[in-house]
Order: C-alpha cells, then structure tokens, then sequence
C-alpha cells in the first residue's frame, strides 16, 4: 500500500513540473516575457496567492492563465493530497506495524526462534508452521524475508541479545541456529544459554570440528548438513527402499502415515503398564518402533512386556487420527 502511494506521489510531482512548464513555455512564446518573469507568473497563479501580474496580460495572455488555473490548481490540490498521505498513512503504518509486531512478541510463549531464513531456515520454518508449532524467524537480509505474512519473521541480527530478548528467548521453548557461518552459529549459542539455560538449541555446523565447539558452547543438539546429505545419498544408494520408507513417514501432511513422539506426562493413566495392557496395536492400530527412556536411553523394538514410565518418550508410527487418539490415550496435553 505504501509503495502505491509513493508512485502516485512520483507521478503527481511529474504532473506538477509538466504544468508549470508548461505555463512558463506559454507565457514566453504568447506575452514575449523572459524565463524568470514567465515562471514567477506560474507560480503565483498555481498557488493562487492574488499577486499582480508581473506585466499587463494580453487577451491571449488572459485567456491562457484562465485554463492555466482550471488545469494547475487541480494538480497542485492532488500533489499536495497524495504527499500528506504518504507522510501519514506512512508514518501510521510504521508506527502501527511495530506496535503489532511488539504485540505479537509479547504474547509469545512456548515457541521456537529460528536463527536464519536462509535455504535451510525456509525449510524448518515450513515444517513447524505444518505442524501448528508457534515460532518467530530472525533474519538479517532484507532480501531474504518472505513475502508470506503468515511466517513471523522479523529482520535483525540474531547475535544480538537485546533481539533474542525482544523475541521471548526467556518465554521460548527452543531456538535453532542455521546462521551462514559456524562463528554466527557460536556466538548465537552462547548467547542463548546465557540468556536461557533450559533453552533446547539447535545448531547447524558447516565445517569439520565446529560440532564439538557449539556442543560446548551449550548446543543440545548439533546438525552436520553435510554429513547427513551424505549419508542420505549413500544410503538411497544402498537401502532405497528404506529411505523412501523414512521420508513417507516423517514427511508433514502425509495424512496416511505419521512417525510422532508421545511424551507419557506424570499422572498419565497408562503410567506403569506394558505396551501389551495398553492395546495400542490392537485398540488404536498404531506400532511403537521404539521407546526412549527419561534416563536417555533408546530401547528399539520394545517387546509386549515393556513397561511405560513417566518421562519416556514413545516414539509411534501410525495415521494422523490415530496418533492423536494415543496422544489423548495417553494424557498427553498440548
């Protein structure tokens, strides 16, 4: 909208210089005045100040001032109109669009704050927003912001503190850091986990070695895109048919197979049993694959007499409807 009206401003300052050109040529050639004199008249009579005329007019003189009023007062009224708005409505939405934006990170709580949307970011980015997760993106290129308003991002340096404060760092349930370079990604680390020490954080590493800087920077989690490219080409190569398994699986919006985690909360009914007293195969038709202890440990392919116990992570396959069932079986609360 704003751009809109800067290109009706351009256009009426163009109709402006147009005019009293043309008012300036026609005093010139009809009355014979100099240019200064010829401009002088335009001037006044576009601004309609009541001065006298710099000379006496001519009957074709007064004949052309007459349509040079008709034609420059309309154009001087709507430059004048279309500058105001722009200044306003202008000013207004800037004013406005930061208050928003100051709203809408206030109320965040319990998010995500994407450090980045370059490649890697618009991916992460699409993924949460399919999944219905809140987050805010921060990213430093103007260029690079999406034009989909549906996607909260906010352009900055996110190696800034003040900006990580400003996007709810202490409010946010965890921050991934997919900054160009492995310092950025440090730096952000480090900050974080200062700012919020049970923050979960993410981070990319693009050369060999930054993994074991960023782990003891205070990164949960660090993600080597290249190593994982290349065992993702390696083993479509060699398992294809596994690969392609996987990527159905865990693939959003897939309606007709989902791999989700289900945290078991404290005080959740199915607390203490084994998968065989809950029925999930038979009542919901949903497969644990695996079971990740609170400890950390990782059970693959647990038997029927595996017990559940507050704090594991059940790590399900099954269709969307289902898993929300188990979710709700469960006593899982969003």
């Amino acid at each position: 909208m704003l751009r809109d009206l800067q290109i009706k401003l351009l256009m009426a300052f163009a109709m402006l210089v147009f005019v009293i050109s043309l008012g300036t040529g026609g005093y010139m050639i009809l009355e014979g005045w100099n240019f200064l004199d010829s401009l002088y008249m335009t001037v006044i009579t576009l601004a309609s100040v009541g001065f006298k005329e710099v000379h006496d007019l001519s009957e074709r003189g007064v004949v052309f001032t007459i349509v040079l009023i008709v034609i420059g007062v309309g154009t001087v009224a709507y430059v004048l109109s279309a500058a105001a708005r722009v200044i306003l409505e202008g000013e207004l939405q800037q004013i406005f669009g930061r208050k928003r934006l100051e709203k809408r990170l206030r109320e965040l709580k319990n998010h995500f704050i994407i450090c980045g949307y370059g490649r890697m970011g618009k991916i992460i980015c699409r993924e949460l927003k399919a999944d219905g997760i809140p987050f805010v993106a921060i990213e430093k290129n103007a260029e690079s912001m999406p034009e989909d308003e549906s996607l909260f991002t906010i352009e900055g340096d996110a190696t800034r503190d003040d900006l990580l404060r400003e996007c709810g760092i202490e409010r946010a349930r965890g921050l991934i850091s997919v900054l160009p370079t492995d310092a950025e990604n440090l730096y952000v680390v480090l900050s974080a986990r200062e700012l919020n020490p049970g923050l979960f954080i993410v981070a990319r590493a693009g050369e060999e070695g930054s993994e074991k800087k960023l782990l003891r920077a205070g990164a949960n989690k660090v993600v080597s895109p290249y190593h994982i490219g290349g065992l993702r080409i390696a083993q479509t190569v060699l398992r294809p048919a596994v690969v392609d398994f996987i990527e159905f699986a865990t693939k959003s919006g897939n309606i007709a197979l989902q791999m989700e985690e289900v945290i078991i909360l404290e005080g959740s009914a199915i607390s203490g049993m084994s998968l065989d007293q809950c029925g999930f195969g038979r009542e919901l038709g949903v497969i644990i694959v695996a079971i990740k202890r609170s400890s950390g440990e990782m059970e693959f392919n647990p038997t029927f007499r595996s017990i559940i116990t507050t704090g594991d992570t059940l790590i399900a396959l099954g269709e969307i409807p289902r898993l929300k069932k188990l979710e709700e079986f469960a006593g899982v609360r969003q």
